[in-house]
């Protein structure tokens, strides 16, 4: 069975950054308050939620409660709309492409809402992958191993390869015991080096032939 190979989204397939920053200062700004890119950046891979909070947390403002939930509420409905400063990693179109014509099953596991997931997949065509599992898809998210295994079990199952660009994403692999590639020009904060994976890339034309080594060397 060829693998499936499974993808983060944000910081990996795409760079969405600037669209987060500018959601949350859009949901934030009745409140008088604002925040640069890299405070929001710092906060990206754990989920809205997380996001939301930590950013209200650091201002003074209640991480939880009715008031935080009309805030989050705030967010996700100006960011499912928002995708005119997000663009993808160049060679991500041609790596998929490549992979799929070799046969590797394609999926998604991502911390974001599956609302925001799906409408930004669809913004940019990306109609290829066969299981999209989001933030909110399960009870539970990345770190924790169910989601990447509901994607996968989406799949058909089989040999899995997961391809991200975070501490949450390395520690998600590890924790799923499934090889890890990690996509260096992300939004990681730790040294490559102190992150466990099977090898790191920043050219997306370097994927395919990494997932192709992968699985010979996975082969019986």
């Amino acid at each position: 069975m060829k693998p499936a190979v499974i993808f983060d989204l944000d910081g990996t397939l795409i760079d969405s950054a600037p669209d987060i920053h500018a959601s949350a200062n859009r949901a934030f700004a009745p409140l008088g308050q604002s925040f640069s890119r890299a405070e929001v950046q710092g906060f990206v891979g754990r989920g809205a939620p997380n996001l939301i909070s930590r950013l209200a947390q650091s201002r003074g403002l209640p991480g939880t409660g009715a008031a935080f939930d009309d805030l989050l509420a705030r967010f996700l409905e100006i960011y499912e709309q928002s995708h005119g400063l997000t663009a993808l990693y160049p060679g991500v179109l041609t790596a998929l492409d490549d992979l799929a014509r070799t046969g590797a099953r394609l999926g998604v596991c991502t911390n974001k809402p599956i609302g925001p997931t799906r409408a930004v997949l669809g913004h940019f065509r990306l109609g290829c992958f066969a299981a999209v599992v989001g933030g909110d898809s399960l009870p539970v998210k990345k770190p924790d191993p169910a989601p990447l295994l509901h994607a996968l079990d989406l799949l058909g199952g089989g040999p899995m390869i997961f391809v991200g660009d975070s501490e949450v994403d390395a520690e998600t692999a590890q924790a799923a015991r499934v090889p890890f590639l990690l996509f260096t020009e992300g939004y990681r904060k730790t040294p490559v080096e102190a992150l466990t994976h099977q090898a790191a890339f920043a050219d997306f034309a370097d994927l395919p032939g990494l997932v192709a080594g992968i699985s010979a060397t996975a082969a019986p």
